[in-house]
């Protein structure tokens, strides 16, 4: 059910299921396979796909490879169509890009950052303005992911970094509202009190800012577009300078009461003492990542300093490498107990983690199972993204907010003079966005 009680609400549900199979399919299916998909009416989707072109929010071009007959389309990112902007924070330095319908993105800037609030965040709020002017009405939102807990208010602490309550979207300078949760159900038609074209009461307009960790957006990522997806329960780990880890239950994370989940590697779960930065001892995250792996070979450590020796250590440096996958096996073994997740997935240095030492790590985790786990253990798979998933994370989660009745109202209330679609060279094969290289 979806709620729709008239003609013009059901067109609108109709015209979010279509723009949400197109970005979640990577804008690769053909308009016959979409009607197909979404059980639609041949003319149905006819009229709707016209629409949303000369709405500028969808653009077709012949399949590739197609030889014979009439050309099937391909309905992908308009040339003038909607960008989402996501800025993925790590402790060193931040990456920015533009992301368009269907998921393709553009790195717009990477820059290495001084470690304080002020020098992280301020430079990157100056990029952000200065692709939002350059964009103009193209953007309809903004996604950060950071390397730490975020509280309601977008609220962040980065034990490594020494933040305590930072807020991120006063330093960033977007614009006013509340910073939105990342994952947020999106709202349809009859689901509240709310009327079809409202805003659901405490859920952020499109374009305010998506504030999360950088863990939870990774695994909502690996839930759209990775080993994650059509997954019932399961358990995502991201290892960078030390652990994340987040729970995601029918595709989405859970994210804790106030909103600062994802915190799996503040647990104590490999039998460490060592006092942790976040003010908890014998915390996991400090015996998995970076920072463990220069510890482990006598290097300095901490602050967001280090990636590239750390990443020479992971090469070359077998015993170290080690340790470090047997202290992740050790706490996934606990997490599934706890959770019994189908899947396990890892990001970030994980993934070669378990590339370079995956007996190590099974060697630590089996022992550590239930007899009732050991018989059908759960997958553990490197990330199908890389280290990309939490920068297309941020994305994710602001086309959530813009795939909406209300978000595609907005868009057609800031865009009352677009003109009709019209073939361009930038098309759904190469990206929108001039002078940037897709990925």
């Amino acid at each position: 059910m979806n709620g729709a009680t008239t003609s013009g609400e059901l067109r609108a549900h109709n015209r979010v299921r279509l723009l949400r199979a197109v970005h979640d399919s990577g804008a690769v299916r053909t308009r016959s396979q979409l009607t197909r998909d979404l059980r639609l009416a041949r003319g149905t989707a006819s009229v709707l796909v016209a629409g949303l072109a000369e709405a500028g929010l969808l653009h077709e071009e012949p399949a590739p490879g197609h030889a014979r007959g009439r050309p099937t389309q391909v309905p992908g990112p308009h040339p003038h169509g909607p960008v989402a902007l996501a800025a993925d924070v790590r402790e060193d330095a931040w990456e920015l890009a533009a992301c368009e319908l269907g998921g393709r993105v553009t790195v717009l800037d990477v820059r290495p950052h001084d470690g304080t609030p002020q020098g992280t965040l301020g430079p990157l709020g100056e990029a952000v303005a200065a692709h939002r002017r350059r964009l103009g009405h193209r953007v309809v939102g903004v996604g950060v992911a950071l390397a730490g807990p975020i509280r309601h208010g977008g609220l962040v602490d980065i034990a490594h970094l020494g933040w305590r309550s930072v807020d991120v979207p006063a330093l960033l300078n977007l614009p006013d509202g509340p910073a939105a949760q990342p994952g947020a159900p999106a709202f349809e038609p009859g689901e509240t009190g709310a009327r079809p074209g409202e805003p659901r009461p405490g859920e952020p307009l499109p374009g305010t800012p998506v504030i999360g960790n950088d863990t939870v957006l990774a695994a909502l990522a690996e839930a759209r577009r990775g080993h994650l997806r059509d997954v019932r329960v399961g358990l995502h780990l991201h290892v960078d300078f030390d652990l994340g880890g987040v729970l995601i239950v029918d595709g989405r994370p859970v994210p804790g009461a106030s909103g600062a989940g994802a915190e799996f590697g503040h647990m104590p779960l490999s039998g460490g003492d060592r006092p942790c930065p976040c003010g908890a001892t014998g915390c996991w995250g400090m015996d998995v990542g970076a920072n463990a792996l220069l510890r482990d070979v006598g290097l300095a450590h901490g602050g967001g300093r280090g990636r590239e020796q750390a990443e020479r250590v992971l090469a070359t440096n077998g015993e170290a490498v080690e340790a470090n996958a047997r202290a992740l096996g050790r706490g996934v073994a606990a997490l599934v107990n706890a959770h019994d997740p189908e899947v396990v997935t890892l990001s970030g240095h994980g993934v070669e983690l378990l590339q370079r030492a995956g007996q190590a790590l099974m060697a630590a985790c089996e022992p550590g199972l239930m007899a009732i786990r050991r018989d059908r253990p759960p997958r553990i798979e490197g990330s199908a993204l890389g280290w990309r998933g939490s920068l297309l994370g941020a994305m994710e989660s602001v086309f959530d907010h813009f795939l909406t009745p209300e978000g595609l109202e907005l868009w057609r209330k800031n865009h009352p003079d677009q003109a009709r679609d019209t073939p361009d060279r930038q098309s759904v094969t190469y990206s929108t966005l001039a002078r940037h290289k897709p990925l």
